[in-house]
């Protein structure tokens, strides 16, 4: 008598179906999560263009340095970051090495994972974007 071979085949596919699909799942997903990574660097050099155009006016119209207003700064990135709907820690403040302000923004964002939680991985991915702006000025001639 002749062993049977019946059903071998159907449970061969079964498992190499789950094993295409979770490729498909890791292709999708992990484009999704670049997105989330541009959109995330993206925010954050608009929201440290936001929080660099602060100058502190009155030094600037005495003719003084020009520099950053952090605690208007401060207000811009997290009112660009609320309308963005993202978030981040508050905005670094440092000084180059030519000795112009600049100021450091970090923005977050979650990315809702579509195939990959079906599998046991997280329901969500967070990526992180970080920008700096620098003030630059020009003399007066």
């Amino acid at each position: 008598m002749k062993p049977r071979d019946d059903g071998r085949v159907s449970i061969f596919l079964a498992i190499a179906l789950a094993g295409m699909l979770m490729v498909i799942g890791l292709a999708y997903d992990g484009a999704g999560q670049l997105g989330a990574l541009q959109r995330a660097h993206n925010l954050a050099a608009e929201a440290a263009r936001a929080g660099g155009q602060s100058i502190d006016r009155a030094q600037a119209i005495e003719g003084g340095p020009t520099q950053i207003n952090q605690a208007e700064a401060v207000a811009a990135v997290d009112a660009y970051r609320a309308a963005a709907g993202v978030g981040g820690p508050p905005p670094t403040f440092s000084t180059g090495p030519d000795g112009q302000p600049l100021i450091q923004v970090e923005v977050s964002v979650t990315y809702d994972n579509k195939f990959l939680d079906v599998f046991g991985f997280s329901d969500t991915s967070t990526v992180t974007g970080t920008a700096t702006a620098v003030l630059l000025t020009t003399p007066d001639e």
